[in-house]
């Protein structure tokens, strides 16, 4: 029964992240997409830190409350959140630019429409009356730069895998439950505030990768620091550092959005297939924290006079596993830096690029649509280029 209530929540939650990026890159131009990928992605690390403050409190006091456990409370109350947070969307959440008459005016969604025709170089974020979402997937399958941010955002998510098992690594501290789970929090907290300043100034700099790197090369410090030493104030700061690491991937895809501009549909089925084929990456991660790699390791303590033995869970295999798969993203994500660095250079001479269209077709179909001369329209195309 529980299989079957989790595989129900993640067939209506999958839509959700992919749905609310695609949105998000309808409304906002390349330069700003990052901090309100930030912004939407902080609200699940926020949830991470006061998730375990609210299940401390609800574990620690509501046992046996109008004859339920503790553990269902949890559901209860999390889970009524969650239903009155979605019917509220239902009445607050925005359509497109274009189709947003219920609180935009006329000129307020021509001027929404025109910012996003002005980040992509003149051409206008919608499909023709010959593009479907049939084309659009044609058009992802077909990009070998879709599989390839596939793939590296599934090394991401197995590398970010500790998320799901934080409150076992904070139990290693040696601490009781209640302690365990309240520790939790100071973390998620910390990487929500990294995440908006990285994104942010990504944003402001309109610089991808060595945005993601730094924060990965953080986070493979924090998983070595966690490897070889037992001190507890150390292993507790580098849960802070494998914590923030989310900066670098909400940057990414970001990047991954910024990357594929056009046309809408083509962007919408890609972040979706991302986001698919890197639940692999869920799928494997829930086996690298196996029970039998957190056995304890012993070291002598001493106490008030007293050598004491003290114990702790270890996972050395899994932070070694979670540092490979960092290490292997910030590779593949440099050589997606260099390719598209190697785009913005055929740009610079005139040359056609796959996600670009024809050049005539374009500024044939953008003087017909947006009402503006041959020139203006080249002008602004000779302007767009890959952030990388």
């Amino acid at each position: 029964m529980t299989l079957l209530t989790r595989f129900f929540l993640g067939f209506v939650e999958a839509a959700f992240f992919p749905g609310a990026l695609f949105i998000l890159s309808k409304w906002y131009k390349r330069e700003e997409l990052g901090l309100r990928t930030a912004i939407l992605y902080c609200g699940s690390l926020s949830s991470n830190a006061f998730g375990g403050l609210l299940a401390a409190g609800i574990l620690d006091g509501m046992e046996g409350k109008l004859g339920h456990a503790a553990w269902r409370w949890l559901f209860y109350l999390e889970g009524a959140i969650t239903i009155a947070v979605a019917i509220l969307a239902i009445f607050v959440l925005p359509d497109f630019p274009s189709t947003s008459s219920r609180w935009l005016s006329p000129i307020e969604q021509r001027l929404a429409e025109l910012r996003m025709i002005e980040d992509a170089g003149g051409e206008a974020d919608h499909d023709s009356i010959t593009e479907g979402p049939f084309y659009g997937f044609i058009l992802t399958v077909k990009d070998w730069k879709v599989w390839w941010l596939s793939v590296a955002l599934t090394a991401q998510v197995v590398g970010l895998s500790f998320n799901s098992y934080f409150p076992t690594l904070t139990s290693t501290l040696g601490f009781n439950r209640t302690i365990s789970l309240l520790l939790c929090a100071p973390p998620w907290a910390f990487a929500s505030v990294v995440s908006f300043i990285c994104s942010r100034h990504a944003d402001k700099t309109g610089e991808r990768f060595l945005h993601i790197a730094g924060s990965y090369l953080v986070g493979i410090i924090g998983f070595v620091i966690a490897e070889v030493t037992m001190n507890v104030a150390a292993r507790y700061i580098a849960l802070f550092l494998m914590a923030q690491s989310y900066a670098g991937f909400i940057i990414f895809w970001a990047w991954c959005s910024n990357s594929l501009p056009r046309p809408p549909s083509k962007r919408a089925v890609a972040l979706a297939l991302i986001n698919s084929f890197s639940q692999l990456g869920n799928v494997s991660g829930s086996y690298v924290w196996p029970t039998k790699w957190g056995n304890t390791a012993s070291f002598l303590a001493y106490s008030s006079g007293n050598i004491l033995t003290e114990s702790f869970a270890q996972y050395r295999n899994s932070y070694g596993i979670c540092t490979a798969c960092f290490g292997l993203t910030i590779i593949m994500c440099f050589a997606f830096r260099q390719h598209l660095i190697s785009l913005n250079s055929r740009l610079e001479r005139g040359e056609e690029v796959d996600g670009i269209c024809d050049m005539r077709d374009f500024v044939d179909d953008a003087v017909e649509t947006q009402e503006v001369s041959t020139e203006e329209i080249q002008h602004r195309r000779k302007g767009f280029r890959f952030v990388y």
